[in-house]
C-alpha cells in the first residue's frame, strides 16, 4: 500500500474534523435517532430516516478520515527547503500570461485539497504541470476551458 502525501497543516485540519465528528456530531445523531424512535412507528417516521441517513454519512466520513490519516505520509513543508523549485507542499504564485491575473496555490495531498482555499491536489493537472518547475519558468496545461499559460512568479514553503 502506498502512502499518500499530506501536509502537516492538512493533517491537523483532518484530525480536528475527525475529533469533531466523533465527539459532537456522532452523539448528537445518536440522540436524534433515540428521540425519533420514541415517536413510534419507524416505517413512516421521516425524522428517524433522516437521522439514520445522517448517521450513515457521518460514519462514512469518519471511516474515510481514519483510513486517510492512517496511511498518510505527513510532510512538514516548512522543513523541505527546496528553494525556488516546485515540489509537494510548495505555495506557488502564478501570473496568467494571457490576462495578467495573479493567483496563489499550495500543492497539497488529494484529501486535503480545497480550491476555495487555494489548496490544489498534487494529482491535479495544474499541480502535475508545476512539479519540477522553478521560479521564473513559464508553463502551460490543459484546463477544462482550454490551454492556460502561466509564469511562476514566486515559490515558498510555509
Amino acid at each position: 500500500m502506498s502512502r499518500a502525501p499530506m501536509t502537516k497543516a492538512g493533517s491537523e485540519r483532518l484530525r480536528a474534523e475527525l475529533d469533531r465528528l466523533k465527539s459532537s456530531e456522532r452523539p448528537r445523531i445518536i440522540a436524534a435517532i433515540a428521540e425519533a424512535r420514541a415517536h413510534g412507528d419507524l416505517k413512516e417516521n421521516a425524522e428517524y430516516h433522516a437521522a439514520r441517513e445522517q448517521q450513515s454519512f457521518i460514519e462514512g466520513r469518519i471511516g474515510e478520515l481514519e483510513a486517510a490519516l492512517s496511511t498518510a505520509e505527513v510532510i512538514d513543508v516548512s522543513k523541505l527547503g527546496a528553494g525556488s523549485k516546485v515540489v509537494f507542499g510548495a505555495t506557488v504564485d502564478l501570473e496568467d500570461e494571457d490576462s495578467g491575473e495573479a493567483v496563489t496555490y499550495q500543492i497539497v495531498g488529494d484529501l486535503e485539497a480545497d480550491i476555495k482555499q487555494r489548496l490544489i491536489a498534487v494529482s491535479s493537472p495544474i499541480a502535475r504541470a508545476l512539479i519540477g518547475k522553478s521560479e521564473g519558468d513559464s508553463f502551460e496545461f490543459r484546463a477544462p476551458n482550454g490551454v492556460k499559460r502561466y509564469e511562476i512568479t514566486g515559490v515558498r514553503y510555509e
